[in-house]
């Protein structure tokens, strides 16, 4: 599974990410890269989706290796696309050895024992694709690439139904719920950090936040029409403010909560 680009802002999103998709800055040419992505909130960005269809699925002993899989193809992948934006994979060959092998480690029981998780590989191939090639053109603050980010993590949550041996059917509509609000929360950190002063991202994040909080009424449980009308609020009162990026963190970690508890009612 590959994930966001590695060279953005620190803080925002769920848990403290700017964007979904947004990273922290590459190290400077005299500092060690370190071994963890900078980023705290992609970690809940991959989680909501997973806790999400296990709500549906109920745990298996395979979600376990499942998901130390999925965490250790972040940073693999983080300092995969900084390598690639860089040229300079030597520099973080300890890092993707080590967690390659993690990955590899972790997910080889899960496909030897559900081989129908294989469907998914040309999937995250494809999205993996677009996030190297933002990263070979130095573009991965596009939207398109934090959006590539975030269907990796929606997948995940089709992942853990075909592991549980249950239909995938039965967690799409949790799974489009967490994608909804990740979708939302691309556009909404946008205009409190990155685009704050863009009239044209604050009006795509209402936009998008109407429609979802539509949707929601019309479709999904009550607590979900809820949760998504308080997003709403949220993407119109705050844009544009100024706020810490660590509160705009701390507000989006609250928001993910909500949404997981919703769909788990």
């Amino acid at each position: 599974m590959t994930t966001v680009p590695a060279h953005r802002r620190p803080v925002a999103g769920p848990a403290g990410r700017t964007t979904a998709g947004a990273t922290g800055h590459a190290p400077g040419r005299g500092r060690s890269p370190g071994w963890m992505p900078p980023q705290h909130g992609a970690w809940a960005m991959l989680l909501l989706p997973v806790l999400a269809a296990l709500a549906v699925t109920g745990p298996h002993p395979l979600h376990l290796p499942l998901l130390g899989a999925a965490l250790a193809a972040y940073p693999l992948s983080y300092f995969g696309l900084q390598a690639v934006k860089t040229g300079r994979f030597r520099r973080v060959r300890p890092q993707l050895v080590g967690y390659g092998l993690a990955t590899v480690a972790l997910a080889v029981p899960v496909l030897v024992a559900r081989p129908a998780t294989l469907a998914y590989a040309p999937l995250y191939a494809a999205l993996a694709a677009v996030n190297a090639g933002h990263a070979r053109r130095r573009r991965d603050r596009a939207f398109v690439n934090d959006l590539a980010f975030v269907l990796q993590c929606g997948l995940l949550g089709l992942v853990v139904a075909t592991v549980a041996e249950v239909p995938w059917t039965r967690v799409v509509g949790v799974t489009v719920v967490a994608l909804g609000y990740l979708v939302g929360t691309v556009l909404y950190v946008k205009t409190m950090i990155r685009e704050r002063d863009s009239v044209r991202y604050r009006w795509a994040s209402w936009a998008y936040h109407a429609v979802a909080a539509l949707a929601a009424v019309l479709w999904a449980s009550v607590p979900v029409a809820v949760v998504f009308a308080l997003l709403l609020a949220r993407a119109v009162l705050l844009a544009g403010r100024r706020v810490a990026p660590v509160r705009v963190g701390l507000v989006e970690t609250a928001c993910a909560l909500l949404v997981l508890a919703a769909v788990a009612l």
